[in-house]
């Protein structure tokens, strides 16, 4: 049995289908799921479904604990997309003692997996997992880029206890600093104060408005491609398409862009690991949002079976070469278009002096929308803000 069983609860399976037996080709029937505590599942697997009963550092959300199963029925039911799901479902973390107990038990969960090659789908739970979540990383000995699809940055103040409006500033302040870069997706302006978008420029990080990214849906799939772990907030979904928030909002993604920007996550080759979070059932409509998420995840792993594997290797003919000279040659910028998918790429240049501790982030994903940019002359933002971070 493996090192992280006894974190885990098992399903009741006849609760989550309301005792129907799945059909052999839903997913329900296809996956390898958790039941009895003499069966843990055997960690050979693409991906792995862990649900977290944990919302006690949640400010107003009790309840979200709840959504693990919630989801589990409405996405049991699906049918797979175009290749049969490798997947297990590892169960639910059980809540800890204390909330850090849980975290412990998740970071853990997500280091184990990670370094089986494993994706671990974490379905929450409040926000504030998404701190264990990144705690997962911290011995693999690398530096990553995180991104979250949420309303709001929740940098809250480090200095005080940690709650699902706070966690990122416990990220950004973690020592050892393995974290490279942070994406925010779909923050609204009125909701984020100016000093936390002020502390977001000076950091270099990157974070794109709402309308930004509704403007052409598009513009996130490099921003997601970028990321090694991604946290999904419902908050950032409007309320018509997802109820089930103590925080809902009247704008936001529509279900349809949060389903597209999953599958964008799913055909990311550097991602490992990803958490959607804030779905409190208390507040559903009917399973509204259950099986939104439910079809979410469905996104992800159909993403994930039509990966490319074409992230650039400089000297692969696979790709087509762009060379972009700006500001009187003061700046050289190599683009690369894959010739099998059509995604684009910018090189950055990497300091010798610092060896090989950042060498994966020299090369950017980006959208042709940055290489026109810099054929006017002009320094794409995302290229800018990485040549800082490396300089």
């Amino acid at each position: 049995m493996s090192d992280i069983a006894h974190y885990f609860t098992p399903i009741d399976l006849a609760s989550v289908s309301n005792d129907k037996v799945y059909d052999a080709s839903q997913v329900g029937g296809l996956i390898t799921v958790y039941t009895s505590t003499d069966d843990f599942p055997e960690l050979d697997a693409h991906m792995a479904i862990i649900g977290v009963c944990e919302d006690r550092k949640s400010e107003g959300s009790l309840g979200s604990s709840d959504a693990p199963d919630e989801v589990r029925k409405q996405l049991y039911q699906l049918y797979p997309g175009s290749a049969e799901p490798k997947i297990i479902d590892l169960g639910n973390i059980k809540a800890g003692f204390e909330a850090e107990d849980t975290y412990y038990a998740l970071s853990n969960t997500v280091e184990v997996l990670i370094k089986k090659n494993i994706i671990p789908i974490i379905i929450g739970g409040s926000q504030d997992l998404t701190y264990a979540q990144f705690r997962g990383y911290e011995k693999l000995e690398q530096t990553i880029n995180i991104a979250t699809v949420d309303a709001a940055f929740d940098l809250g103040n480090p200095e005080e206890q940690m709650t699902n409006k706070s966690y990122l500033g416990k990220i950004i302040l973690h020592q050892p600093n393995f974290l490279f870069n942070y994406s925010n997706i779909g923050y609204q302006t009125y909701l984020v104060s100016p000093s936390a978008i002020n502390m977001m420029t000076k950091l270099y990080f990157d974070s794109y408005r709402l309308g930004q990214i509704r403007d052409n849906i598009q513009e996130a799939e490099p921003i997601i491609r970028h990321a090694d772990m991604i946290s999904f907030d419902f908050s950032c979904i409007k309320h018509s398409d997802a109820p089930a928030q103590s925080e809902a909002q009247p704008n936001g993604f529509y279900s349809e862009e949060a389903c597209q920007m999953m599958r964008y996550a799913g055909m990311n080759d550097k991602l490992t690991s990803i958490g959607i979070y804030e779905l409190n059932p208390s507040f559903d409509e009917r399973g509204k949002t259950a099986a939104l998420a439910a079809q979410m995840i469905w996104c992800f792993v159909d993403g994930f079976y039509n990966r490319k594997k074409d992230y650039p290797t400089r000297t692969s003919a696979d790709y087509t070469r762009f060379h972009v000279f700006l500001q009187e040659n003061k700046y050289e910028i190599n683009f690369f278009k894959s010739n099998k998918s059509d995604r684009w790429w910018m090189e950055v240049p990497y300091p010798s002096h610092e060896k090989l501790k950042f060498e994966r982030h020299t090369l950017v994903p980006c959208s042709y929308k940055d290489y026109e940019t810099a054929c006017k002359d002009e320094i794409p933002d995302r290229w800018w803000q990485t040549y800082q971070k490396l300089s």
